[in-house]
């Protein structure tokens, strides 16, 4: 019997060597196989590009990063955002979005709530606190807590605003010559309140300014654009959005049914964003919200966040996402017109964000002029946060 006692311990060896491997490389493996960025030759850069990005303001409403096993403040050699990789592309506002649940099998046309969700098994490969497990609330504060322990380590790196003049003492700094970067918290989806108004305060007071109202499925509060139902807002919809705006919390549209959409301009008088997406005139995907829907939101102040990846813009490379920049241009005037990657949401893409040169280099070759590249870029962002923000 003594073989089968070696046997059994050789096994339980190999089990315990497998799972020590898995949660130390597995979400590793993972997330280079879903945040590529396609090997490429360095992508041209003039002079005069290179001088106006190098004085530009660069805002981007949506990167996933604070969902993966990363020290943001390290240089990656995988993914799309970092710390040094935002310096490195003059990047002076990151909005940081939490994911708390996606379900598996994901699509732009049709998900089911009931769906295996996904990041149940990213929370648990990656060995996130027990009570994530089951709370998305608890999923969105532990992203935003590792934000918060990220400045706490690097407090000159970036600063989290929160309000008004938050804002402003960063871009003050900035103009002083202090590389500081300003980074905000969002949500992606209103499913991470698990169907309790009183769970919006602890986002706020966590400090969350932005909140997507769906994801790829049809949550409490409503239809999302790739769910099932295709309906409007819920009452607890209703009562969410009603909140966010008493909180001056930004109401994002990204992923919300057309019918949600409108019924939410419809119910408040405060701008909204849509903060990573197409253009479908130019881009025919379902993932891009009708033209003239676009043209409502941005009537209403609103502004557009132009993604990064092939299904929104059709070209992913720096020409294609320039191309897609000036489709919204001439759809919905410069004005309304912002940059949103969607950086390390499961998207591939053809430049990472210390390559955002190569953005305002095709943007020139466009003929955009230097004035309107200042508003794309990041102008149009700052000031929508300036008046956005809570005092």
């Amino acid at each position: 019997m003594r073989w089968l006692k070696r046997i059994s311990v050789t096994v339980l060896v190999l089990l315990a060597l497998g799972a020590v491997g898995f949660f130390i490389f597995g979400p590793g493996i993972a997330e280079k196989m879903q945040n590529r960025v396609v090997s490429h030759d360095p992508w041209p850069v003039s002079a005069k590009a290179a001088a106006l990005h190098k004085s530009l303001a660069i805002a981007d409403w949506h990167a996933d990063s604070l969902l993966w096993n990363r020290d943001l403040l390290k240089r990656g050699t995988y993914g799309h955002v970092d710390f040094l990789r935002l310096a490195e592309g003059n990047v002076a506002i990151q909005v940081f979005t939490t994911v708390t649940k996606s379900p598996a099998g994901l699509n732009y046309d049709l998900n089911s709530p009931q769906a295996r969700d996904d990041i149940t098994l990213i929370a648990l490969g990656q060995l996130w606190p027990i009570r994530t497990w089951t709370s998305l609330t608890e999923r969105a504060l532990y992203q935003s807590q590792k934000l918060h322990e990220f400045q706490a380590r690097s407090p000159d790196t970036f600063r989290i605003i929160r309000t008004k003049n938050d804002l402003k003492s960063v871009m003050v700094s900035r103009a002083a010559g202090q590389p500081l970067i300003a980074a905000m918290l969002g949500a992606e989806g209103g499913h991470a309140l698990d169907g309790d108004i009183a769970n919006l305060d602890r986002l706020y007071d966590a400090g969350f300014r932005l909140m997507g109202l769906t994801h790829f499925f049809d949550n409490e509060l409503g239809g999302s654009l790739h769910g099932q139902s295709n309906t409007g807002l819920t009452d607890f919809g209703r009562q969410v959005v009603v909140e966010m705006v008493k909180k001056h919390m930004i109401i994002d549209l990204a992923h919300t049914s057309p019918k949600m959409a409108a019924e939410v301009l419809a119910l408040v008088n405060v701008p909204v964003i849509v903060s990573h997406t197409g253009i479908f005139g130019h881009c025919q995907a379902k993932r891009n919200f009708p033209d003239d829907l676009m043209q409502k939101i941005a009537s209403a102040g609103g502004l557009l966040g132009m993604g990064y990846w092939a299904d929104v813009t059709c070209d992913a490379t720096p020409d294609g996402v320039a191309k897609s920049i000036m489709a919204a241009i001439a759809l919905v005037g410069v004005d309304h017109v912002s940059l949103g990657s969607d950086y390390d949401g499961a998207v591939e893409t053809t430049y990472d964000t210390s390559e955002l040169a190569a953005l305002t280099d095709a943007l020139q070759r466009q003929g955009l002029p230097d004035a309107a590249i200042a508003k794309v870029m990041g102008g149009n962002t700052i000031d929508f946060l300036a008046r956005a923000l809570p005092d």
